[in-house]
């Protein structure tokens, strides 16, 4: 049996997961994340955490309590979590200067890589894109009709 591939999870995923006021992307992101916990696939990094953090306790509206933030990163350390490093920084910036991406979205990119994911969920980059193994996957896209 092949083992299963990685998802790596970028922060706008967990955002939206856990913010009420977005009614239709709440329940795609939830899925998502669900399935990843069924399966033990979901990867995501310390950049993804913190981000998710800030957002979750200064933009959501009403704010997220800080106590409940701590506690949702802590459950979500239980996944494969790619530390930021001098060497992931280092490659992101090579990465962001060879493809013309964001410093932040190669960071990203960087950290899928290094988790070994083959697949990146979010919304901020272009779907179906592929950086060498790694393949974007915008799960609030439509698929296109036939």
């Amino acid at each position: 049996m092949p083992a299963q591939e990685l998802t790596f999870v970028d922060t706008n995923i967990l955002v939206y997961a856990h913010d009420a006021s977005e009614s239709h992307k709440q329940p795609i992101a939830e899925a998502l994340l669900t399935e990843l916990w069924r399966q033990g696939t979901g990867v995501l990094s310390t950049q993804v955490l913190q981000e998710f953090y800030v957002v979750a306790t200064r933009k959501y509206d009403p704010a997220m309590s800080r106590d409940l933030a701590r506690r949702l990163v802590a459950h979500y350390a239980n996944w494969r979590v790619v530390g930021v490093d001098l060497p992931l920084i280092v490659s992101a910036s090579e990465l962001e200067e060879v493809h013309s991406l964001s410093f932040w979205d190669a960071l990203v990119v960087e950290a899928a890589r290094r988790a070994g994911a083959t697949r990146l969920a979010t919304e901020d980059m272009q779907d179906g894109r592929e950086f060498g193994d790694l393949r974007i996957h915008d799960p609030f896209k439509k698929a296109p009709s036939t």
